[in-house]
């Protein structure tokens, strides 16, 4: 088993201000450099900050070197990758100085996480800690551990083996990791704790986390500003969860007519709650409208108009009279309280802004007590908008394709985000650089049409550079939303993205043009090499759909199967067989309908990995079932048929 090692610096200080992410890119920065000029001098710096796209746009080589002549140092000296890094601080620090002022608490909507003099805001760390209390307080690992204690470092060393952010993930999007997949005991390897980490960040952006820059090593090691960056956005996805029309289709309630609800399909989840916010207040005589999550609820004003409309019944008149805005932020907490919504927040976080909690609260409220009714009306329009399943499976495919790149923009609602075009640029200089002319591009917002053609027009150019597939396609037909064209769109800049990768691997490759003929013939060679027979002759190849090929290929490059995982999995599969076969068969009762009886109590992917609990449930006996290599692979054996055969 080979072991997980991280770019390690001596300087403890100096390793906790990068990730290992960002120690991993500049290490193989400072190392090509020293390899094509047989060292690393004081004088070389300069040019080779100005390699870094951090420096870019921020200095001029002239002005970097000018920077290092104030050290005294010699120019002539070598340096090491530690100099390197003190110096790629010092640049890094004076460059948020000529930005000016920074914002260095971690938030529920920042999309990215920066490095630099991490501050972490204990209310924040108070509100994931009591979340995570109040979630995961009954599970059956990590009620030992809980309750945390928001004063200690509790949540930090508790993420460390990667089991809290997995089951948090779980409770944000249920059923997104198979917690048998999890390495669950009290004392982890650090191998094990990787796997953990590992399989929590791709499910995290599975879930559309944004995690640039952030590695399992950085989790392994329980970096605060990382761990709770993490949870935040984590705990925001679960908070925003319902705010669509598909979960909640009363929030048609919140428009005037069928072209609003149009529009409400579109807003992103803080939006649509924004709206549902200023309806209710709207209702209650609010005067102003709220915009946003901090400023405009400081003096607390608008959560007791808001809390008067949803739960009269507790209304305290003192709320409103109150002069004191710390004073009526009490009472508003109070009040929510009553209502049943436990105090996650403190009036100061309410009086000081603090959009991320602010944000957390309002959620709370809706999920608590929406003031929503049901125009039957309105909500039959609405789902008569809703998707078909294959265009809104390669929606969420795409747009958590793209928000896993680390662009500064966020997408929420694919096919509306796009059409501007600066989303689209972004992924090609991405994925591209340097093939956007950004004097040529207009930045959101867009008020004139013509600047969103012109974005787009530019996109088109450079898919045509790129020797897209783009046939009598313009720049309009993105602005208009074809779905099909920009799928069909997105599908190529995936594809290239792809190959991309696999072009950099020239030790692989020989430095030549990877097609997808090399990608077939490679993925056969590959089962063909542990003795498989399986063959496919295109990616549209009929025998892909059993799924055997792609079994046989993960076998090929992973030979670690846990064989009684495997066992699992198909007993899984097979029970979800054979009660779909007795539902229909109650449904439709006839005499050839004799299939083993199965218990609907019995549970199809039990929690702990339990051959006997699962054969019991199929009443089948695989207790003297084994698994060899050399058969488990082509047929099953005639004793054993799933489709409409009793089992032997």
């Amino acid at each position: 088993m080979s072991k997980f090692e991280g770019v390690i610096v001596s300087d403890q200080w100096l390793q906790s201000q990068f990730t290992q992410v960002e120690l991993r890119s500049l290490k193989s920065k400072f190392v090509a450099f020293k390899n094509q000029n047989g060292k690393v001098t004081f004088g070389d710096l300069a040019s080779l900050m100005m390699r870094l796209k951090s420096f870019v746009d921020m200095y001029r080589e002239d002005e970097i070197k000018g920077i290092l002549n104030e050290s005294d140092n010699d120019f002539t000296n070598d340096v090491d990758f530690e100099a390197f890094l003190r110096t790629y601080l010092n640049l890094r620090s004076q460059a948020t100085t000529k930005q000016g002022a920074v914002k260095h608490s971690s938030s529920f909507l920042k999309e990215t996480v920066t490095t630099l003099l991490h501050t972490i805001s204990g209310s924040e760390k108070a509100c994931y800690v009591a979340h995570i209390n109040s979630y995961l307080g009954d599970d059956p690992f990590l009620s030992q551990f809980l309750p945390l204690d928001p004063a200690t470092n509790d949540i930090f060393n508790l993420s460390k083996d990667g089991i809290l952010l997995c089951k948090l993930i779980n409770v944000a999007v249920p059923g997104t990791i198979d917690e048998r997949a999890i390495n669950v005991k009290r004392k982890l390897t650090l191998w094990e704790r990787n796997e953990n980490h590992t399989l929590c960040l791709n499910s995290a952006k599975a879930i559309g986390c944004t995690v640039v820059n952030i590695g399992a090593q950085d989790l392994v090691e329980g970096r605060p500003h990382l761990v709770l960056g993490l949870i935040s956005q984590i705990i925001k996805i679960q908070l925003l969860a319902d705010l669509n029309l598909k979960k909640t289709p009363q929030l048609v309630e919140i428009v005037d007519d069928n072209q609003d609800i149009e529009e409400l399909l579109n807003l992103s989840p803080e939006k649509v709650l924004l709206k549902w916010m200023n309806f209710h207040l709207q209702r209650g005589g609010y005067q102003k409208t709220v915009k946003n999550f901090s400023t405009d609820l400081k003096d607390a004003e608008a959560y007791a108009y808001l809390l008067n409309v949803l739960a009269p019944e507790h209304c305290n008149p003192a709320t409103l009279d109150t002069k004191d805005s710390y004073e009526r932020a009490n009472l508003v907490l109070e009040h929510a309280e009553k209502m049943g919504c436990k105090r996650y927040l403190t009036p100061r976080d309410i009086n000081e802004g603090t959009s991320n909690l602010n944000l957390a609260f309002v959620a709370q409220l809706f999920h608590h007590r929406s003031g929503l009714s049901t125009d039957t009306k309105k909500m039959s329009y609405a789902e008569m908008m809703t998707e078909d399943v294959q265009t809104c499976r390669e929606e969420r495919c795409f747009r958590m394709w793209i928000n896993s790149l680390g662009i500064s923009t966020r997408v929420n609602n694919l096919f509306e985000d796009v059409r501007n075009g600066w989303i689209l640029l972004e992924v090609l200089d991405k994925i591209f650089p340097e093939s956007v002319n950004w004097k040529q591009a207009t930045r959101p917002p867009i008020r004139m049409p013509f600047r969103k053609v012109e974005n787009c027009n530019q996109v088109i150019k450079i898919g045509k550079q790129l020797k897209f597939s783009l046939v009598n396609v313009a720049g309009n037909d993105i602005v208009q939303g074809n779905k099909k064209l920009i799928l069909a769109l997105l599908w190529q800049l995936m594809r290239f993205t792809m190959l991309q990768l696999l072009r950099n691997l020239r030790s692989h490759s020989q430095g030549k043009e990877i097609s997808d003929a090399d990608i077939l013939k490679w993925a056969n060679r590959k089962v063909n090499s542990i003795g498989r027979t399986s063959q496919i002759q295109s990616f549209k190849d009929k025998s892909l759909s059993s799924g055997l090929f792609f079994l046989e290929l993960l076998s090929a490059v992973e030979p670690r199967v846990n064989q009684k995982m495997i066992l699992t999995l198909a007993a899984s599969i097979m029970y979800w067989s054979l009660q779909q076969q007795t539902e229909e068969a109650d449904s439709f009762p006839s005499p050839a309908s004799t299939l083993t009886n199965v218990t609907p109590e019995a549970s199809p992917a039990p929690s702990v990995c339990g051959e006997d609990e699962i054969c019991s449930s199929l009443n089948g006996d695989f207790s003297n079932l084994s698994v060899d290599d050399t058969t488990s692979d082509t047929t099953v054996s005639s004793q054993l048929e799933i489709d409409g055969v009793v089992l032997d």
